[in-house]
């Protein structure tokens, strides 16, 4: 049967194929078993019977590693009773979810109309030079990741980026140095932490 335009389908596997689907998950996983945090279980449990729980349960997950650990995809596909093949359809249509580690640091690169005339894609090149890493690339320390964004809303300071939120107008390639400057080596925040009790 197939459900009705903007209804969820309930999809519900027969016990041959959720046991594939188990043993998927401990083969291509880490041999330890996530540990997620205590604030992490109530949620999903607060929201595991809520119509578009997948959702806000994977917006949480991010929120706490800063992108969707397969390990992790695998324990919320049994707590919440979904295929796994659900939650990646979810994470792979939604571009804010990320499925590889950003960098600690996450910059954007803001290309809207304003920034992209007054030097916008001059900064992102610039930035290759200084750390090594492109448009949707991770440096190779780790530091920081990079992507493009329309849109920041700051069009009179333009050229814009962000550094974890943090924003940066009226940018020149010379102020680059000086602005990474201030990231590199700080210390580890608490989403970091959590992303290193999980295997990438």
């Amino acid at each position: 049967m197939i459900a009705p335009c903007g209804a969820e389908a309930q999809v519900v596997l027969p016990g041959a194929l959720r046991a594939e689907q188990s043993k998927e998950c401990m083969t291509t996983t880490s041999t330890t078993e996530p540990i997620l945090s205590p604030s992490l279980l109530a949620f999903i449990q607060q929201w595991k019977d809520k119509p578009g729980n997948l959702i806000m349960v994977l917006h949480r997950v991010q929120q706490e590693y800063r992108y969707v650990p397969r390990e992790v995809a695998c324990k919320v596909a049994e707590l919440l009773d979904v295929p796994l093949a659900k939650i990646y359809g979810v994470i792979t249509f939604y571009h804010l979810f990320k499925l590889k580690k950003p960098g600690r640091h996450q910059i954007a690169v803001c290309m809207g109309t304003a920034c992209y005339l007054k030097g916008g894609e001059d900064l992102i090149k610039e930035m290759e030079t200084l750390i090594g890493a492109g448009v949707n690339t991770v440096s190779p320390d780790g530091e920081f990741s990079v992507e493009v964004v329309r849109c920041l809303g700051c069009c009179g300071l333009a050229p814009v980026l962000t550094i974890d939120g943090e924003v940066y107008g009226n940018l020149t390639k010379a102020q680059l140095p000086d602005v990474l400057a201030k990231y590199q080596g700080a210390p580890a925040t608490p989403a970091e932490v959590n992303a290193q009790g999980v295997s990438t």
